[in-house]
């Protein structure tokens, strides 16, 4: 029995750095809009701040790539599908999205990941999913409609849907692939390494999409104006580098590892709800009641999604239980 309630103990030990990682992660990916914005309106074009958010992170973390190069050898898809779809690939497809169909619109298809990634779970890696993570996604994207607003400027055009739907699936592919390996023990890949590789990958990928040869560098010397504040550029683009995407991939990278794809992507959706709230504080957008309401659903979304399954503890990874995780996993293996 003391047993018993120590492995307990470690597990909602587990779970609860797992969702504090997952709230940070969403916290400070939402930043990201609020500082971008007054860069854009400065005179950057929005891919250019992409790329300059996702090379600047490179090369930050490029000390972490040179020390895991070993992953370049013991896993190369990973590398590659984490920098094509977790960093690159969410991005491109967001930003072409929205520049045929409005915010708030591919905002709300773009987070319909959690559901993917719950038949992802469900019909192909065949693991167990509760009805209360289902409850909390159609939860989480109910509420998220209501805080973008999507009734306010609903369009159908269907290339710029199935670019937002692209994003989705490039999100699943992040949440997927940031919880391979994790069930290896020492074998699992260094998640920091994960991270810096997919870093260098999107990076790569974004220059020939973005061309920051043709940017006006000269904005970045410049100040930029936050609802009447002028900040500095350099500023906010260091924000954006080093918070807003370092962090945020570290932080929301391990949090997968600690809960699981579902989980973590439900409480991922808190993002655009920090995101309209950091706006409606720093940027003077405000809130409608819709919007507040919406909010709320959310985080009842997130909690009853993050409530539905034990964290992974440090010996045995789980999903939606112990012993179907590891029947799974042997399934996998097979």
């Amino acid at each position: 029995m003391p047993v018993h309630m120590s492995e307990s103990s470690q597990v909602g030990r587990g779970k609860g750095v797992g969702l504090g990682l997952a709230i940070g992660s969403a916290v400070v990916f939402g930043g990201s809009g609020v500082a971008a914005k007054p860069l854009i309106e400065a005179g950057l074009d929005p891919l250019h701040v992409v790329w300059l958010r996702v090379a600047g992170a490179a090369l930050v973390m490029l000390p972490l790539a040179v020390r895991h190069r070993a992953l370049l050898r013991s896993r190369p898809a990973l590398l590659a599908g984490f920098g094509l779809l977790g960093v690159a690939g969410v991005q491109a497809f967001y930003f072409a999205s929205i520049s045929r169909i409005p915010v708030g619109v591919a905002l709300l298809v773009e987070y319909l990941a959690p559901a993917l990634v719950l038949g992802w779970v469900r019909f192909v890696q065949r693991r167990p999913v509760t009805r209360a993570a289902a409850l909390g996604v159609v939860l989480a994207v109910g509420g998220l409609a209501c805080v973008v607003e999507v009734w306010s400027g609903l369009s159908f055009d269907a290339l710029g849907l199935l670019l937002a739907l692209g994003a989705a699936c490039c999100q699943v592919g992040y949440f997927v692939l940031s919880d391979q390996g994790s069930d290896s023990g020492e074998a699992a890949p260094d998640p920091l390494g994960v991270i810096a590789y997919g870093l260098l990958v999107g990076a790569a990928v974004l220059t020939v999409v973005a061309r920051p040869w043709n940017m006006d560098w000269s904005v970045l010397a410049d100040t930029a104006d936050m609802n009447g504040t002028p900040v500095a550029a350099a500023v906010l683009l260091a924000w954006i580098v080093l918070i807003a995407t370092v962090v945020a991939y570290v932080t929301g990278v391990l949090s997968v590892r600690r809960l699981s794809p579902q989980v973590a992507g439900v409480v991922a959706c808190l993002e655009a709800v920090i995101a309209t709230v950091l706006a409606w504080v720093l940027l003077g957008e405000h809130l409608s009641a819709p919007q507040i309401v919406g909010g709320a659903v959310v985080l009842a979304g997130a909690f009853i999604a993050q409530s539905s399954a034990p964290a992974k503890s440090p010996d045995e990874p789980v999903a939606s239980g112990g012993p179907e995780r590891e029947l799974s996993a042997r399934g996998n293996v097979a």
